[in-house]
């Protein structure tokens, strides 16, 4: 099968140089963008109908250039990062390209080999205009509540047509009016469409307002001036993560992993990854993969590309929100027909399951070049759980998901965080459990961090979280739970953590565990308990703090028996 190479960004058009421009109007543009973007992105969660996104934030917002380069983009979901470019560039040619563009134009694209993701995750996209001069877009990816797939969350379809209904670039608004064909589709292909409807009127809305924002900074410096420093922009992002890498030994860093399985063939499914660091340039290889498997865990390439962006900016990234001169030092290599880079129709619904797995072994293998900076596993994954059904009093449909914190890995300077949620969904939040009763038929039990969870070491892993909900009403779950077999590995002697797991409680007494499967029917009574997976440890636990030990125990992090077996020398 052939390989790929794929460059993230195609140099920059000399536009004046970037060295021209003056640095501190530089960093007005730059702060301004970064305040934009973040309009953009409360102006959705202000008028979002679903919790999914005013709630849990399961959605990105960003600026990208005329050349579909990323300006800016808000905190909010990182796994996102690498794809909303992608999905910027698809939209448009969806339409015929940028001269088809109007002012007013609302651009819909869903596609999952354009935007890397589940036909949940919809992109709008609405041109940005000066003086009649295209400058740029504004661009939002959030997740909707079901969009006609074979059911609201998958873990077992066989092609990409189960997965829901596909929008390939289509316009919402022509020039300001409203597609009542396309918007009359939708509505016709969603078992939610009232909240589906909620929030696309919100992304329309959000978009609009990032768009006016990114119009009035342009107008204030001007096009040239505000050109030239989005140049300097670009080279000062490049320039940071260069010379992270070139503190690095040349030479190939490697590590490998498995999956636990594909949701359908149930086989485990072993991957690597080698990451070549040569002076500042680094190269991430996935080509050491099965090639596409059966089951919706395939990874399509915006997917990829993300996973491997956010692994180098969790690096390389020093903190700052990054643009896209922050990737240009990357390069990917991919193998077209695998598990990294599938060919329609392959099923894609959890693409986020390799990405995930990804991005923390891209990490890892990097270890023993910098020591220092990586840390040891988390539970590494984000534990969806969808949940749907009708209302016994009045057969309204309802439906609501979340993804669920684990514990993070211990590092060299210290203790992993607890209950957290994973690397590509940080910036996303947990939905209180007051939220969660108000709005479904649940009751939660227990709600707590897990002790003696985190991987013993001489730095401890962090907790994960145990979740317990008791179902008030009968209704269906689909759990889609990974690293359920793998135990969060431990660094330079630390312990492993806990793997994920959900198990369902039955009204009879019988129970049964679940990581993939769809539609798991939940009678009234029925208690689902999720443990999510735990932080590995750092350094042998014998070399722990005794004080540390005592405090853990006090807390009541871990529990005496815990301390006796391994960390005897603290009592």
């Amino acid at each position: 099968m052939t390989v790929v190479r794929t460059v993230f960004t195609a140099p920059e058009p000399d536009r004046g140089g970037g060295r021209e421009a003056d640095p501190v109007t530089t960093e007005i543009v730059r702060q301004g963008l970064n305040a934009a973007a973040d309009h953009m992105k409360r102006s959705l969660i202000r008028t979002a109908f679903s919790p999914i996104i005013y709630e849990a934030l399961d959605f990105a917002v960003a600026f990208y250039d005329e050349d579909m380069c990323m300006l800016a983009q808000a905190p909010t979901l990182p796994a996102f990062m690498g794809t909303l470019g992608f999905c910027v560039r698809a939209a448009v040619d969806g339409v015929g390209g940028p001269d088809a563009l109007a002012p007013g134009d609302v651009i819909l694209y869903n596609d999952p080999y354009g935007t890397g993701s589940h036909p949940q995750d919809a992109a709008m996209v609405v041109p940005v205009f000066h003086a009649e001069e295209l400058v740029g877009y504004a661009a939002i990816k959030a997740h909707w509540l079901d969009i006609g797939g074979k059911d609201p969350y998958c873990t077992d379809t066989l092609d990409v047509y189960q997965e829901g209904t596909i929008f390939p670039g289509v316009k919402l608004y022509d020039a300001g009016r409203l597609v009542t064909d396309v918007y009359r589709m939708i509505l016709a292909n969603s078992r939610m469409a009232d909240m589906v409807i909620g929030d696309i009127n919100a992304m329309v809305a959000g978009t609009r307002a990032g768009a006016e924002a990114l119009a009035a900074i342009v107008a204030r410096h001007g096009v040239e001036t505000f050109r030239r420093c989005v140049a300097r922009m670009y080279d000062h992002g490049e320039a940071l993560v260069r010379a992270w890498f070139s503190a690095l030994p040349d030479g190939v860093y490697t590590a490998a992993s498995v999956i636990d399985s594909d949701g359908v063939s149930g086989r485990p499914i072993p991957f690597g990854v080698a990451v070549r660091v040569a002076g500042s340039r680094v190269e991430v290889d996935l080509t050491d993969c099965p090639d596409q498997v059966p089951g919706p865990i395939n990874c399509p390439l915006p997917s990829t590309v993300a996973a491997a962006r956010l692994a180098i900016a969790f690096l390389a990234g020093a903190g700052e929100q990054p643009n896209e001169g922050h990737f240009r030092p990357l390069e990917l290599l991919t193998r077209e027909g695998s598990l990294f880079h599938p060919t329609r129709p392959a099923p894609c619904f959890l693409y986020g399951i390799p990405a995930d797995h990804a991005i923390e072994l891209i990490i890892r293998s990097l270890a023993e070049g910098v020591p220092d900076s990586v840390p040891a596993a988390s539970g590494g994954d984000i534990n969806s759980l969808v949940w749907w059904g009708n209302r016994k009093d009045t057969g309204a449909p309802w439906a609501d998901g979340a993804p669920h914190p684990v514990g993070q890995g211990a590092s060299p300077r210290g203790d992993g965080a607890s209950a957290l949620m994973f690397l590509s969904e940080s910036a996303t939040r947990f939905t209180p459990a007051e939220v969660w009763e108000a709005r479904n038929p649940w009751r939660i039990e227990r709600l707590a961090l897990a002790p003696d969870s985190g991987g013993p070491g001489r730095f401890r892993g962090g907790l994960g979280l145990d979740l317990s909900f008791r179902c008030l009403e009968d209704q269906y779950l689909t759990a889609a739970l990974a690293r359920t077999e793998l135990e969060p590995w431990g660094l330079d002697g630390g312990l492993p953590g806990r793997p994920n797991r959900l198990t369902v409680e039955y009204p009879d007494g019988t129970a049964a565990d679940y990581a993939l499967r769809t539609r798991v029917p939940l009678p009234e009574g029925a208690v689902v308990h999720l443990r999510t997976g735990s932080g590995g440890g750092y350094g042998p636990p014998e070399e722990r703090d005794p004080e540390a030990v005592r405090a853990d125990l006090r807390e009541g992090y871990i529990t005496e028996e815990h301390a006796r077996e391994h960390y005897p020398h603290a009592l």
